[in-house]
């Protein structure tokens, strides 16, 4: 990490810092995948765990592990005084938050500067600006990029009554710190949106340490697109594509793809550039993803808001990009230019990832606690398996049910759902349900094939018929 700096912009203020130890602030597989990526840079890890993460792979691949708190998130993950004496205590001169937790916390960001670390991430500034969702729509319409109608934050059911009566429902309440469909709900009428408010209000407190929510006009037929965004400390501002986000389960993404299949040419060049001219308008100095929604029907799109980190879905656009996006977040951070160029961002194949997780589909999607018995992840020509798992890995209450990223990569999307399907088959899991056999029948689907799903399709007809399909293949 020694190149030559290029020329700050006017008024910008470039400091070169060489990364020598990273501090992840994080867990899970997302843990294990900046601690390889710091060790393929040669810079060496610290890994923050809880009590329950103490003898997990991160904690064993990284060069030092800290326990950090008890379990709970809220007493470990997302303690700044414990994560920033942690860092300090290991003399690491940069903070890693990967995504959820406190990744898009302006206060943590700026906690970790104030220390004298580096945040690999965007500058707090940056991710105060972007990690408000309202604020966010705000800046978006500024630099001219069409945006979801919504209202600023509400400080209570009232204030959201009233802004849901203004928009028409049905409606999305939404936190406005984080992400990943927590703290979300699609409500019908004020009478439950009255009601679920208060949950909300606790699901985004708990999850982000932030309850704050707004309100969103609701689109059923929609598909949802999000543009990875690259940004440096000298002004460079690229796009590296897009990606397919749309098969969603209570909000939260099944599978994602890159790139988008059958989107009109002029929609996808301009989801680019406004993904850029946002980027641009943020002043973005690290990975983001710009994130949009699609009106099926209308034929247009909206901004829907901004993501100051790395993506749970990141592994499909460097598998058709060629690119590491945690070494990027990592240079950008130790104040190098960016030597990527957008000409040569165009994908090359096409790639599709599925996330497997701790749940049972026949009981509504329950997570399911337990022992991993048996853990055999998948491999083969164009295979990818991002985890944390291994056998006797013990899947708690605590966290996310998230035991891996299966993805594959193919010359075209049938190649690659194709060889996702076998791969979903090949995975070995025993201990605890999972959600490998639902995936593959999603991948298997004729409107899938067809690119015909929209954000609803799950929940409006494709629940009922996975699990129809899958009784009838056991």
């Amino acid at each position: 990490m020694g190149s030559p700096a290029a020329e700050a912009p006017p008024g910008t203020d470039v400091v070169r810092r060489p990364l020598r130890r990273v501090f992840v602030a994080n867990r899970g597989e997302i843990a294990v995948r900046i601690v390889r990526t710091c060790r393929a840079l040669g810079i060496e890890t610290v890994v923050a765990t809880s009590t329950a993460d103490r003898d997990g792979m991160a904690a064993r691949l990284a060069d030092r592990a800290v326990c950090v708190g008890p379990a709970a998130a809220g007493a470990s993950y997302l303690h700044t005084p414990s994560l920033l004496s942690a860092a300090l205590g290991t003399g690491c001169d940069a903070v890693h938050p990967g995504y959820g937790f406190l990744s898009e916390n302006p206060e943590f960001a700026a906690a970790v500067v104030a220390e004298g670390l580096v945040f690999v991430g965007p500058r707090p500034e940056a991710v105060a600006g972007a990690g408000d969702k309202a604020e966010a729509r705000e800046l978006a319409r500024s630099a001219g990029i069409p945006v979801l109608e919504g209202s600023p934050i509400v400080d209570g059911p009232d204030a959201a009554a009233a802004a849901a009566a203004g928009l028409g429902y049905p409606v999305l309440l939404k936190a406005s710190a984080g992400g990943g469909g927590r703290g979300m709900s699609v409500v019908e009428d004020e009478a439950g949106l009255r009601a679920r408010f208060p949950a909300a209000t606790e699901e985004a407190r708990a999850a982000f340490g932030d309850g704050r929510l707004f309100v969103e006009r609701f689109i059923r037929r929609a598909r949802h697109i999000e543009v990875q965004v690259l940004g440096d400390r000298h002004g460079t501002v690229i796009h590296l594509g897009e990606r397919d986000c749309t098969l969603q389960r209570r909000h939260q993404k099944v599978v994602e793809e890159s790139p988008a299949a059958g989107l009109p040419d002029e929609v996808r060049a301009q989801l680019h550039r406004d993904g850029v001219a946002f980027a641009r308008a943020l002043g973005l100095d690290s990975a983001g993803t710009v994130e949009f929604i699609y009106d099926v029907e209308r034929g247009d799109h909206a901004f829907l808001e901004f993501n100051a980190r790395i993506q749970v879905e990141h592994p499909v656009t460097e598998m058709v990009t060629g690119v590491d996006l945690v070494a990027e977040q990592l240079r950008s951070a130790a104040g190098e230019p960016m030597t990527l160029r957008q000409e040569d961002m165009a994908p090359r194949g096409h790639a599709i990832e599925v996330r497997i997780t701790t749940e049972d589909p026949s009981r509504d999607f329950a997570p399911h606690p337990g022992t991993v018995r048996v853990w055999e992840p998948p491999g083969g020509e164009g295979i990818r398996v991002d985890s944390h798992c291994e056998p006797g890995y013990v899947v708690t209450p605590y966290y996310d049910s998230l035991l891996a990223k299966v993805v594959a990569h193919g010359p075209d999307r049938d190649t690659a759902a194709d060889r996702l399907v076998g791969a979903l088959g090949a995975l070995r899991v025993e201990g605890v349900p999972t959600t490998a056999d639902f995936a593959r029948t999603t991948l298997d689907h004729p409107d899938f094939r067809a690119a015909a799903v929209t954000t609803d399709w799950i929940a409006r007809r494709g629940l009922a018929d996975h699990l129809s399909r899958m009784q009838e293949t056991t």
